[in-house]
């Protein structure tokens, strides 16, 4: 009977195999870095392309800061010309304001009473005169109130009994003080637009030349 001896046999599979495992762990190792760095390197260059983003983003927005700066200043800047080419016009057209209102007063005075004086102060008038009774201031009041397109908010300060002429002529009447404003020639302009377009026909009015 013939006899194989196979030790040595299995000692070289089983290096073999050893060496095979460890050719097969370290190319995985060397993969598994490959793919670790290039995954790595994948989020890397992503990031970096987010933070340039972000930059641009950051940039763009500065920009827009600087333009929305330059804009609330322009339009500071339209807004302070506007009120002052307001102001020259009203001043141009405030000049016309006394004839407006010695002809509103003419028209809106009723009878029995009788003006000493009258004082403009910006758009505020100060009235100061005599009445034959309180139902003629009453009818003043009235009159300035519903009946003048130039004349508004009436309000009476004062009114006293005191007493004119003298001897047989003298009489009791009515001292009063009554403010009132009068309105600018745009004001009176745009109420008769409003009144037009709501189909009331306004009352009359001085025309602005």
């Amino acid at each position: 009977m013939i006899r194989i001896n196979l030790l040595p046999h299995r000692e070289a599979k089983r290096k073999e195999r050893k060496n095979a495992f460890f050719a097969m762990l370290a190319l995985s190792l060397v993969l598994g870095g490959v793919a670790v760095l290039t995954v790595a390197g994948f989020i890397e260059h992503k990031i970096s392309n987010q933070n340039q983003r972000n930059e641009f983003i950051k940039a763009e927005n500065k920009r827009l800061d600087v333009q929305i700066a330059e804009i609330a200043t322009l339009k500071q800047e339209i807004e302070a010309l506007k009120a002052r080419q307001q102001a020259v016009e009203d001043l141009q057209s405030d000049r016309n304001q006394p004839v407006y209102l010695m002809d509103e007063l003419v028209k809106q005075v009723p009878e029995g009473i009788y003006l000493k004086s009258f004082k403009q102060t910006g758009q505020d008038v100060m009235l100061n005169g005599h009445a034959q009774s309180n139902e003629r201031v009453s009818e003043l009041l009235r009159n300035l109130s519903n009946s003048s397109p130039w004349l508004e908010r009436p309000d009476l300060i004062e009114i006293r009994s005191t007493g004119a002429g003298q001897g047989r002529d003298a009489k009791k009447v009515y001292e009063f003080n009554v403010k009132v404003g009068i309105k600018r020639p745009r004001d009176v302009d745009a109420a008769a637009a409003k009144l037009a377009q709501s189909g009331v026909a306004p009352a009359a009015a001085t025309k602005i030349p």
